[in-house]
């Protein structure tokens, strides 16, 4: 098959599915190697710059779909029914974030980080699609396990977990708590953060 139809046919399909599509689905359907496929996806995704499409390809962790730009999306939001976004709380943010950066982690274990009860955060994000059951524990009570879906990293435009921000390194003291020290102290020959850091504030343990 010719380069140009093997894009009109990536094309239509990326279109009418309207979800990401996996290499070795359209490998099979253009009787092509996945590398071939890639390549011609990659050259797709150029002519769609080059012509400054309103639409793009984007990855999604082994697959690939047709999306708006994102420079459009004011425009989109106001066709497009506002509440089929979610709107998440700091507190369905921090356990989202919790998830993400550890893959098939618990409920209790999500807990444990958060310091609070999470059932309904939990649920609030299954709700949305945004995290899925990721099997049971071996462990006493076999707890459920859970991870993000494809939905988050659409949503937040990662291809895949591997593009999440690397979180900040540091060390813990005797009572497991964040020594601030040791992040200044790694940082202080790095250029100054556009915000100044905030005063420590000491704490009567006989509180």
């Amino acid at each position: 098959m010719k380069i140009d139809k093997m894009k009109q046919v990536i094309e239509s399909i990326l279109f009418a599915v309207g979800r990401d599509i996996s290499i070795q689905e359209l490998s099979s359907v253009l009787e092509e190697t996945p590398e071939i496929v890639e390549e011609v996806i990659e050259s797709l995704k150029t002519d769609f710059e080059e012509e400054k499409r309103g639409i793009q390809i984007i990855k999604v962790n082994n697959g690939y779909q047709l999306c708006s730009i994102k420079e459009n999306y004011e425009y989109i939001y106001q066709i497009i029914d506002k509440r089929n976004k979610p709107n998440l709380s700091q507190a369905a943010l921090e356990t989202l974030a919790i998830i993400a950066y550890n893959p098939k982690i618990t409920r209790a274990e999500i807990e444990s980080i958060r310091g609070v009860n999470s059932d309904g955060t939990i649920y609030k994000l299954l709700e949305h699609n945004l995290i899925e059951d990721a099997g049971r524990l071996d462990a006493p009570g076999r707890p459920t396990t859970y991870q993000t879906t494809k939905e988050f990293l659409r949503l937040f435009g990662y291809t895949s977990l591997e593009d999440l921000p690397e979180l900040p390194r540091y060390k813990l003291d005797e009572n497991q708590q964040i020594v601030i020290d040791d992040i200044i102290e790694e940082n202080k020959n790095e250029e100054p953060l556009e915000a100044p850091m905030p005063e420590r504030v000491e704490v009567d343990e006989n509180k």
